[in-house]
């Protein structure tokens, strides 16, 4: 059986078994992909393809001292490939990094070049907004943006500079792509705690109940989202610097150090030179195709389910593994959620922060913990050390130097952090719901139990706007299942409706039992209200959503995974699938220009993006998954 890298821990059965079918059903796609990577590997500089023409084009701008080492064809030129721009809080930090990186990276005798900028778009500022359905498609077009930038073939490795929902998981897709490359990300952190989470939470109901005006709400929302950095609250964002590190792809200790912490320039400088160190041109060549494999993936969600993170990713993990030829789908989680116990309580699933994480144990705790129940591959490659088992260091500084030593691993709050003896549940924060209304996902981690089970009457939306209505005017006054359809990828881009939140979590507070349907998403911040969402097949795709009426009764059951409509199906047969006017939901903001992205667009089990990676392989694998779930 698999070990846990070099603590010799025998691997979790069903982790050991998930990832051989995982392998198995991969093997085509990703022996493909490491075909086409190994063809793009070469052990001189990349430069070295291009004409002199070429060449006098990529550095003409450079320095006469850069110009010569690269003329020289013999150190590493460094892509930085950025997501910065100063309007949100999370990325204004990169303003100076490509300074401290080219700095670092010269004192190592190489060179580093800013390839491209990436867009970059907040879910906090565009939420309830038109432009939220833009928001899911940016990931492939940055994705795409980042492939450009990188595809000058000037560079013998890459640093990518992003944080937030959509620009990690693309930034990694295109890293992926160009898997040759060795490739470090390098995360800015969170801003400081600012108000309680309880408090902000405690003003959003009150402004939904009517009972404060906007200003106090601004207020409150100000002293949340206060300074540079990331939002504070354990959502998309602050799941994917955890995804990052437990994936090997971040530095250990790195992903919820604030921006202005000493240490962190420390190890943006250490990520810089370690990423020369990696390249093909010295001893230690480790390209970023070899980091992430099946091992690492599973790493990945059993990271997310650990720590209790954002449903996003239950499509961004899909997405990230296609790019390297590994076929992944909702059983997967569903089967780790099994065995993977929940061991962290932050807000939404609690009323701690990411700092209080950090502070508690952080990342070395969770991945110290999991490592010796046998819960991760503690042999997958990473960035740092010989595998993700040395991700138990932390760093320090010494004498001006940024060292990493063995941390303690113990909790230091278990109000905010368990080890997996005790933990705040034994399964995993998230859980697959299926039934003849289609497959979705739940994120039970913030679900108090008794309100994880809930068969009601039906009420069906076609808009958010719609159904906050209806919570505000009094109009939800019996047990229900809300259903808000026409919301999915193909439809309008699959918008998050986070705005729902507190609306719902108003009407469950009169003591009502409520939850949500939905074929869009909710957020990463998902609370109280159970909500299925990401359902598929999704409406406008001819999903049986389309036929629920108003009065249909719903079963949801988060602790079986069952979504069933309680309607026969004879009666079923004889109704029409609804329709909606999407096209409204097609022009302004931008929309108009994302037309071959909602039409090329895969339903959300397959990653809910445009790009078709060894599309026959996967095929394969998708009628598989459908035939397995069916006989289940």
């Amino acid at each position: 059986m698999s070990t846990s890298g070099n603590q010799n821990i025998a691997l979790n059965k069903t982790v050991h078994q998930v990832t051989q079918r995982i392998i198995e059903r991969s093997k085509h796609s990703r022996a493909d992909y490491l075909k086409q990577m190994a063809k793009a590997k070469t052990d001189k500089p990349n430069r070295s393809a291009l004409s002199c023409g070429n060449l006098a084009h990529g550095y003409a701008a450079c320095g006469m001292q850069e110009k010569q080492v690269l003329k020289g064809m013999e150190s590493p030129n460094i892509a930085i490939v950025s997501a910065y721009n100063d309007m949100l809080s999370a990325h204004q930090p990169y303003k100076e990094y490509p300074d401290i990186i080219k700095a670092a990276v010269q004192s190592t005798g190489a060179t580093a070049q800013f390839a491209g900028g990436v867009p970059a778009m907040c879910d906090g500022v565009t939420q309830g907004q038109d432009g939220m359905e833009l928001s899911l498609f940016s990931r492939d077009l940055i994705a795409q943006a980042s492939a450009i930038a990188l595809s000058h073939n000037m560079f013998d490795g890459a640093l990518f500079l992003g944080i937030c929902d959509k620009i990690v998981p693309g930034l990694v897709m295109s890293a992926l792509r160009f898997g040759q490359l060795p490739c470090i990300f390098v995360p800015a952190g969170p801003m400081h705690s600012g108000i309680p989470n309880d408090e902000k939470a405690r003003v959003r109901k009150l402004f939904a109940e009517g009972k404060v005006g906007r200003d106090k709400l601004l207020e409150a929302e100000s002293q949340s989202y206060h300074s540079a950095g990331t939002c504070t609250f354990y959502g998309t964002a602050n799941t994917n610097q955890m995804l990052m590190e437990i994936m090997g792809l971040h530095l250990p200790g790195s992903s919820f150090v604030n921006p202005d912490a000493p240490i962190r320039q420390k190890l943006t400088e250490y990520a810089s030179v370690r990423v020369t160190q990696l390249t093909a041109l010295g001893k230690n060549y480790r390209p970023i195709c070899d980091v992430i494999d099946e091992r690492s993936i599973v790493n990945g969600i059993a990271g997310l389910l650990a720590t209790g993170g954002s449903t996003n990713h239950t499509l961004h993990i899909i997405a990230i593994a296609k790019a390297a030829g590994i076929q992944i789908n909702w059983d997967d989680f569903s089967e780790l959620s099994k065995v993977v116990p929940l061991l962290a309580r932050v807000y939404p699933n609690g009323q701690a922060d990411v700092n209080h994480f950090h502070a508690a144990g952080g990342m070395a705790f969770i991945i110290s913990e999991l490592l010796a129940a046998g819960l991760l591959h503690g042999d997958a490659k990473a960035v740092y050390g010989d595998s993700i088992s040395d991700y138990i260091d932390e760093p320090f500084i010494e004498a001006d130097k940024l060292v990493f030593k063995k941390g303690e691993h113990h909790s230091k709050d278990k109000d905010v952090l368990r080890p997996v003896l005790e933990p705040f549940q034994l399964e995993g924060g998230l859980q697959i719901l299926k039934g003849n209304l289609g497959r979705s996902v739940i994120k039970t981690s913030a679900v108090k139990p008794e309100h994880r089970i809930i068969e009601a009457e039906a009420k069906v939306f076609h808009s958010q706007h719609d159904l906050a209505a209806a919570c505000q005017n009094n109009e939800i006054n019996s047990d229900t299942v809300a259903v808000v359809r026409f919301q999915g990828p193909k439809a309008i881009g699959m918008p998050e409706l986070h705005k729902l939140t507190p609306y719902l979590a108003n009407v469950q507070d009169k003591g009502l039992n409520v939850a949500l349907v939905t074929d869009g998403r909710m957020s990463g911040a998902s609370g109280k209200v159970p909500a299925a969402i990401h359902l598929t097949p999704e409406a406008v795709d001819g999903g049986l959503i389309a036929k629920v009426q108003n009065g249909d009764r719903i079963l949801m059951n988060a602790e079986t995974g069952e979504l069933t409509l309680m309607v026969s199906e004879e009666e079923l047969a004889k109704r029409p699938l609804a329709t909606e006017n999407i096209e409204q939901h097609h022009f302004g903001m931008g929309r108009e220009m994302y037309q071959l992205m909602r039409q090329n667009v895969s339903g959300a089990e397959q990653g809910a993006t445009i790009f078709q990676f060894n599309d026959t392989t996967e095929k394969a694998s998708q009628q598989a998954s459908t035939i397995s779930s069916k006989t289940r």
